[in-house]
C-alpha cells in the first residue's frame, strides 16, 4: 500500500505466463482422461486480461485434446453452478485465486470437509492428503473423520501409482460404509450410526 489518509491505495498485479498455464491445462486434461472426461475451465475473460491468456491456451489445449469435453465458465456463474447443480463438474481447471473459493465451496457442498481428499499434483512429486489437515484440534480423541484421509489414499493410486482398480475398491468400500449408516460426528445425524475414527476405519477395512 502507498499513500496516506484519503489518498491511501494498494493495488494486486495477477501475472500468469504461457508455461504455467500449459502445465496445469495438460493435468487437468491428463486428470479427466483417468476420470469423466470433463474438464470446465473457469475465468474472468471478460474482465481480466490474465483470464483471456487463460482462455486463449485452454482453447489451444482443447483443440489438442478432443477426446475430453470441455467448457468454459465465469468464475461467478462457476459459483452459482455449484450450489444449484454440483454433479455437473468432473474436472475444474482455474487459477490460484479463483480454485482457493471454489474448492472451499465444494467442502461445504459435501456436508463436511472431513470427506474430502485432496493432492498437490504438479511435474514432480504429488503430496495427497485430506482438505482440513492434521486436524490437532481433536488429536487422539476418537473424533475426526478417517474418510477423506482414505480417500485420499485411493486418488494416490489412482493418479501417481496408476492402480486404478485399486482405487475404485477404496472408494465403493467408503461408499459402502456411507450407504450402511456409518457417521463420525460431523455428518452424523439421527438415526445412523454414530461411531469414532478408529470404528469407521475399521468398517471401510472391512469392506474392502
Amino acid at each position: 500500500a502507498q499513500g496516506e489518509g484519503a489518498n491511501e491505495f494498494a493495488w494486486d498485479k495477477e501475472t500468469y505466463s504461457r508455461y504455467e498455464v500449459e502445465r496445469i491445462m495438460d493435468i487437468a486434461m491428463e486428470t479427466a482422461r483417468k476420470r469423466n472426461k470433463k474438464v470446465v475451465s473457469v475465468d474472468k475473460a471478460n474482465v481480466l486480461a490474465s483470464s483471456r491468456l487463460w482462455r486463449k491456451i485452454a482453447q489451444e489445449k482443447v483443440a489438442a485434446n478432443p477426446d475430453i469435453a470441455t467448457d468454459y465458465f465465469y468464475v461467478d456463474n462457476t459459483a452459482m453452478q455449484l450450489v444449484v447443480n454440483p454433479a455437473q463438474f468432473d474436472v475444474i481447471v482455474t487459477t490460484n485465486l479463483f480454485g482457493d473459493i471454489l474448492s472451499d465451496e465444494g467442502a461445504v457442498i459435501s456436508g463436511s470437509i472431513g470427506l474430502l481428499p485432496s493432492a498437490s499434483m504438479g511435474t514432480g512429486t504429488a503430496l495427497y492428503e485430506p482438505i482440513h489437515g492434521s486436524a490437532p484440534d481433536i488429536m487422539g480423541q476418537n473424533l475426526a473423520n478417517p474418510l477423506g484421509t482414505i480417500l485420499s489414499a485411493a486418488m494416490m493410486c489412482r493418479h501417481s501409482l496408476d492402480l486404478p482398480q485399486v482405487a475404485d475398491a477404496i472408494e465403493k468400500a467408503v461408499e459402502q460404509v456411507l450407504l450402511d449408516g456409518y457417521r463420525t460426528g460431523d455428518i452424523y445425524r439421527e438415526g445412523l450410526k454414530r461411531v469414532g475414527t478408529t470404528e469407521m476405519a475399521q468398517a471401510v477395512i472391512e469392506r474392502l
